[in-house]
């Protein structure tokens, strides 16, 4: 499928590479800043442009890789009628595209990604369109790039979207607070690292909340007191270990009496 890229971030370099390497041709790169968007034209083989007006308009399908905010205001500089124009964003709904073409979708990668960490993770694509047609020429496309592919309203985008924040956005924060209490406390986080990565591989095996660990899940009230003390100069991470605490003890019913 001849494409067009439009945006020059992780996103837009991820995706770009990811379809060079399934065999399609990308007509040209249109991003505003001028020095990414020439540096990951030249990386993908094909023009640059930082002027919509001066925009391919041969190509059967444009990505939006943008902010949720530049999406809202897309409209006021570039109109594609007829054309297949779709966003990457979870959170923004599909007919955000609707003042730029009647044709417009969802192509959504359910990963964190960073085009400076490599290889490149696998990634769940998530895609979406207001015409069946579009619809499944746009699956069929994403099935070249990732092998789980799916279709997703708004609706389920967005929770899909909550979720993720959940498990990788505020999971990563606990990892932050952990790093900064390790340095401070002259304890190498690295050690931490195995324990964090079986966390996360026996989700594969088996479900959440059957392999809750810790002293909230067994209602060890002496260990709890413990931590609590040694965390007292360390007002964010008392705050949500207090809070954890007493979410995990009533989900499990421990609670205190």
């Amino acid at each position: 499928m001849k494409t067009v890229i439009i945006g020059s971030g992780n996103v837009a370099t991820i995706l770009g590479e990811s379809i060079v390497a399934a065999g399609h041709s990308i007509l040209q790169v249109v991003a505003r800043n001028e020095i990414r968007g020439a540096d990951l034209a030249r990386s993908l083989g094909c023009p640059y442009t930082h002027r919509f007006a001066d925009m391919e308009t041969a190509a059967e399908l444009y990505i939006v890789a943008l902010s949720d905010t530049a999406l809202g205001a897309l409209g006021r500089h570039l109109t594609l009628p007829g054309r297949l124009v779709v966003h990457t964003a979870g959170a923004t709904p599909a007919d955000t595209l609707l003042p730029v073409t009647e044709r417009f979708g969802v192509l959504y990668p359910l990963q964190s990604l960073r085009a400076y960490i490599r290889p490149f993770p696998p990634f769940p694509l998530l895609v979406d369109a207001a015409d069946a047609d579009d619809r499944s020429a746009l699956e069929a496309f994403a099935q070249t790039l990732s092998g789980q592919v799916r279709q997703a309203d708004d609706t389920t985008r967005l929770k899909l979207h909550l979720a993720a924040t959940l498990v990788n956005n505020f999971t990563n924060y606990l990892y932050t607070l952990a790093a900064d209490y390790c340095r401070q406390e002259a304890l190498d986080f690295s050690i931490l690292l195995p324990l964090i990565r079986e966390t996360a591989d026996r989700l594969g095996r088996n479900a959440p909340g059957d392999v809750q660990t810790g002293p909230a899940v067994r209602g060890d009230r002496n260990t709890i007191a413990r931590h609590m003390d040694l965390i007292d100069n360390y007002q964010e991470i008392k705050e949500l270990y207090a809070l954890f605490t007493n979410l995990i003890e009533r989900h499990y019913g421990h609670e205190r009496a």
